[in-house]
């Protein structure tokens, strides 16, 4: 287990995994935007993972694999215009998008990747 670093640990959940030379984020949702728009949301995630990507010594072209949860998929086009702002477009990860319901109704947008470090 000395191979495995956890960021974020709660009692739940960590934040993100390392180990080796990958890293897995938890699902992540926008506290301060909550409830707000889909591109404030998708914006304020994309920022945490930008600083949970760095705590674990990676960073966006190096992400992998991408899922995102829209709570309504006809956001699909909202969300887009953030993500196509922020995706390295030298390095862009594989990605599935889906539309799911989420923990609660103020969260429209959930994020989660894995990276390389």
């Amino acid at each position: 287990m000395s191979d495995i670093r956890r960021i974020g640990a709660g009692p739940r959940m960590s934040k993100a995994v390392v180990r080796g030379n990958a890293v897995y984020t938890a699902g992540q949702v926008a506290e301060k935007t909550k409830g707000g728009s889909v591109a404030d949301q998708t914006r304020e995630i994309l920022g945490l993972i930008d600083e949970l990507l760095a705590e674990a010594g990676s960073e966006k072209a190096k992400i992998l694999s991408v899922t995102i949860y829209l709570s309504d998929i006809s956001t699909f086009p909202e969300m887009n215009s953030v993500w196509d702002v922020w995706v390295d477009k030298q390095n862009p990860p594989a990605r599935a998008t889906v539309e799911a319901k989420l923990v609660a109704p103020e969260y429209k947008v959930e994020i989660a990747v894995i990276a390389a470090k």
